[in-house]
């Protein structure tokens, strides 16, 4: 869904991108390194370190892709270090909000399993040659959900049935991870089943 805002979003990266002169693999370290921070933050407590570390981690990955692009860098071991990097990044985050007691654990744990799944089954679909970027809950939309989990958790304190908005954020992704799941399986169905 957030796919939709790339145009708008390289008007304003790509003249940043052109000006940096690093190897976009170290951004993309750089981006995972900063996700681990973020993990910890939620780990011990700090709810809005967490959520603007997971912002600035974004903003991160987006420019390794951006850098890449307009410095003529893009190689296949970057796309694999990237995806690798993110995959780390989102479990270690879901593992640190778990650790700091936001969510039980088994949603914790299938949210990170829905996570993974969604990433698999595009990577699957695309070595069979169907592009499966499709969805409703990819990457950039579940760190904005943790994102503004953690922002309500922080701001407000509020708790819903004893849950607070922190906990529900991963429960959503958990649900809207299985839900893209699905959709992606029915995408590549349909395509195979096209050919």
């Amino acid at each position: 869904m957030l796919n939709r805002l790339r145009p708008q979003v390289k008007v304003f990266l790509d003249p940043i991108a052109k000006r940096i002169r690093i190897n976009p693999n170290i951004l993309t370290i750089l981006g995972l390194i900063v996700s681990l921070i973020s993990a910890y933050m939620f780990a011990t407590g700090n709810l809005l370190a967490g959520g603007l570390l997971i912002a600035l981690s974004g903003f991160v990955d987006m420019l390794d892709g951006a850098v890449a692009r307009n410095n003529y860098q893009t190689t296949k071991f970057g796309g694999i270090l990237d995806s690798t990097a993110d995959r780390f990044g989102d479990a270690f985050i879901i593992i640190g909000i778990i650790y700091g007691g936001y969510v039980n654990w088994i949603f914790g744990i299938l949210a990170l399993h829905a996570s993974l799944t969604v990433s698999y089954v595009r990577a699957r679909a695309e070595s069979e040659g169907i592009e499966c970027n499709v969805g409703i809950a990819e990457r950039a939309e579940r760190l904005v959900i943790i994102m503004i989990g953690a922002f309500l958790s922080y701001f407000t304190g509020l708790h819903f049935f004893n849950v607070n908005p922190l906990g529900i954020a991963i429960i959503l992704i958990m649900i809207l991870g299985y839900i893209t799941v699905f959709q992606r399986v029915y995408h590549s169905w349909k395509e195979l089943k096209g050919q």
